[in-house]
């Protein structure tokens, strides 16, 4: 990899120790590298007046000053400059302290030699993405994904930019629907890794018994149905980004094996002897409030420092009221292309609604009632009518002429009616108010709605398509 003076790819060194100095400037040498290095931080920031570096590896503690600050000054004055620090082992304070000043990385001491060639490649290919990237290429293949123009949307483009050309984990917070898995992928376009795979995973939908499998694979014979070596999903996330959506879902047995494979770089699968060194980046995200499970012991403290080490909030759809025509005429034509069909236009009355609902199921919810919409019109106008929003807060009176008449109280049937007609009936009534109110109450996550209802995923997919609830 050369730069645009077809010059080979060069590094800057800062290290007070002359062992790491050669030690890294051999390393990076064969790597086809360039090198100077520097003692102290002063020799540094001169280094950094008179060249350009597409790489700088600096240590925690310089005789005078903390490399940190030097992290600092490079992501202010060398954007394209990624800084990775080189840190005591085990020193995770140090580590995530660098990565919050914008190290794309940290290496520990003493420097194993295939984690240190690998974090140079990826900051390379980091550097050489920043400067070639334009905004019309990020607008077609990563920020531009997250549309929208109002303030909450615009901040959240800008920290999105910002946080992927870091290798930090990053902890994306946010209600159900918002659309944080598509952060998160945009999070990977944009980054280094975005030649390699995404894997997202969701950690409530793994049984806890098979977990450790999932995540760290197993060997062959290792328990009652290992027929064969099996990866798991760090292994498949190799060179790329693992995604753990619902982390706050992990029992507390789990959480420690997933800190050690984050700190450590390493996991052993189930079966195995020895450790598999995994190069990936983690990105986590719930909708719950870890802090207070933390508080409550639900939630490990130092894993969740180490996957929060960048927090980043995607708002709320009431949040961004004024993001709601663009959004909405984007899923119509999306919709409306699928099946083949004009899109159709969303009527004054329609969009008025729209904005004084409070969506409690988010950007989700709106696709939903739109699918729904776009079934039931037949011209092409959607009118207030065909969105079918749901009433909020339920109506305490008595239901209007216009309404479905309400059962029949079994007492007035004759033994026959109540066999035939009543009981389905009211049955049906009543398992309709139970599945509306759990969705409403799990913020239309089936599998959590499921879950509060005593019932499988499976039953109340048939239950919503008998009763007819979208």
């Amino acid at each position: 990899m050369t730069d645009p003076r077809g010059l080979p790819p060069s590094a800057l060194i800062v290290d007070d120790e002359h062992d790491i100095r050669e030690l890294l400037v051999l390393t990076l040498g064969r790597m086809g590298l360039r090198t100077d290095t520097a003692a102290t931080l002063a020799a540094a920031r001169a280094q950094l007046a008179q060249a350009r570096y597409d790489l700088c590896l600096t240590d925690m503690r310089l005789p005078d000053g903390s490399g940190i600050d030097l992290v600092a000054e490079i992501a202010a004055q060398h954007p394209n400059t990624p800084t990775a620090m080189i840190t005591a082992y085990g020193n995770v304070e140090a580590a995530v302290d660098a990565l919050k000043a914008g190290a794309f990385d940290f290496v520990s001491k003493p420097v194993d030699i295939n984690v240190l060639r690998r974090l140079v490649k990826h900051a390379l290919e980091l550097g050489q993405q920043r400067r070639e990237q334009t905004a019309i290429v990020r607008a077609e293949t990563g920020l531009g994904r997250l549309g929208g123009d109002s303030p909450a949307m615009q901040a959240l483009r800008a920290t999105v930019a910002k946080v992927a050309r870091s290798q930090a984990p990053i902890y994306i917070v946010g209600e159900s629907g918002v659309g944080k898995e598509l952060v998160a992928r945009t999070i990977h376009a944009e980054g280094s890794r975005a030649t390699g795979p995404f894997v997202p995973v969701n950690c409530g939908a793994i049984p806890a018994e098979l977990m450790e499998s999932e995540f760290f694979g197993h060997r062959k014979g290792s328990f009652t149905g290992a027929h064969a070596d099996k990866a798991g999903l760090f292994q498949a996330a190799e060179g790329g980004t693992l995604f753990l959506d619902e982390i706050a879902e992990l029992p507390l047995p789990m959480q420690v094996k997933l800190l050690r494979a984050i700190q450590e770089k390493s996991v052993r699968p189930v079966g195995a002897s020895a450790e598999v060194p995994v190069d990936v980046r983690i990105l986590s995200a719930t909708h719950k409030d870890l802090s207070a499970l933390v508080a409550d012991g639900r939630f490990r403290h130092d894993l969740y420092y180490r996957i929060n080490v960048i927090e980043l909030r995607v708002p709320p759809l009431r949040e961004r009221g004024d993001d709601l025509p663009q959004l909405a005429a984007g899923i119509l034509a999306r919709l409306s292309q699928a099946q083949q069909r004009p899109a159709p236009a969303l009527g004054e009355d329609a969009l008025a609604a729209l904005r004084a609902y409070p969506f409690p199921g988010n950007v989700r919810e709106l696709e939903n009632i739109l699918e729904r919409a776009l079934a039931l019109t037949d011209g092409d106008v959607i009118d207030a009518a065909d969105l079918r929003l749901p009433s909020a807060p339920a109506p305490t009176a008595a239901p209007a002429a216009a309404a479905p008449r309400p059962p029949r109280d079994p007492r007035t049937l004759s033994p026959f009616e109540s066999a035939t007609t009543a009981l389905p009936s009211y049955i049906e009534e009543v398992e309709r108010k139970a599945i509306e109110q759990a969705l409403i109450d799990h913020r239309y996550n089936k599998t959590k709605a499921a879950a509060a209802l005593g019932i499988t995923f499976r039953a109340l997919r048939y239950k919503l398509k008998k009763l007819g609830i979208d």
